[in-house]
């Protein structure tokens, strides 16, 4: 990794207010973490007493994560990823998770928070076989991040793009589209793209908690339909079983049933 010191972007960091609740490090909180604040745990507790669930759909969301990367190292063969809105690290980041299967991996990781982007370049880490890379990049600017990308990923391989829980950020939908649209298409043949974010149409519960945090003044998470998540991924090739809830994506064997939750994802193949 390089120096944050030396790394543009790194000024910024100066406005990591720790007395002010963080959406990063509230996810962190609910994942398990340890990087965040008192303040984060007080947010993340007001959340959890309107909507306990949401602890279940942070956690969920990582575990589909990791068996989505387990499936494309394994079963795809995939030995780039490029994942965008990565947020604070905590257990089974996806270099850990790939590097673990395949050491020679290679990983960017993109986001443009200042804290995360310390946190990132501290306890973000490679095999010496592969890669780990961080850049300080918006995914509103994907032909930034594909450049700044291009830096340690070869765009002649395939490579997994991965969007977890980042595109319900961008409120205004055609232009999550035309942004997935033009990451996707920078992507050669036989590459994938993950994605899995906060639906609409099962948990009433969760979609007032969720409204009600938007109309706080807070940066809003936009809660989609399936098909609206679902059309993300046109023109590419679903993996079985498609679009679901995230909890019923390939649950591992032997583990409890799964029940729906309110987070759909899936993931795909380009041709």
């Amino acid at each position: 990794m390089s120096d944050p010191s030396t790394t543009p972007g790194n000024a910024t960091q100066q406005k990591n207010d720790t007395s002010v609740p963080h959406s990063a490090r509230i996810w962190n909180y609910w994942l398990g973490g340890k990087d965040n604040y008192p303040v984060d745990e007080q947010a993340g507790d007001a959340y959890t007493a309107v909507f306990p669930g949401i602890v279940t759909i942070a956690r969920s969301s990582r575990a589909f994560l990791r068996r989505n990367i387990t499936h494309l190292v394994t079963e795809a063969g995939i030995r780039q990823f490029l994942d965008i809105g990565t947020g604070l690290p905590t257990a089974d980041n996806t270099h850990e998770v790939a590097q673990r299967i395949a050491p020679e991996t290679r990983i960017v990781y993109v986001d443009n928070d200042p804290m995360v982007l310390a946190h990132a370049r501290a306890l973000l880490y490679s095999t010496p076989e592969g890669a780990t890379a961080y850049i300080d990049a918006d995914v509103l600017d994907p032909d930034a991040v594909l450049a700044a990308a291009a830096e340690t990923l070869d765009f002649d391989r395939p490579i997994a793009l991965i969007l977890s829980n980042i595109l319900g950020h961008i409120p205004d939908y055609d232009r999550a589209r035309s942004v997935v649209s033009r990451l996707v298409g920078a992507l050669p043949s036989g590459s994938y793209l993950s994605v899995n974010d906060g639906s609409r149409g099962v948990d009433p519960e969760f979609e007032r908690a969720q409204d009600a945090y938007n109309e706080s003044g807070a940066a809003p998470y936009v809660l989609r339909t399936v098909d609206r998540i679902t059309a993300f991924f046109a023109g590419l090739e679903l993996v079985e079983p498609g679009v679901v809830p995230v909890t019923l994506w390939r649950p591992e064997a032997g583990a409890e049933a799964p029940k729906p939750i309110g987070e759909h994802g899936g993931l795909a193949r380009k041709p």
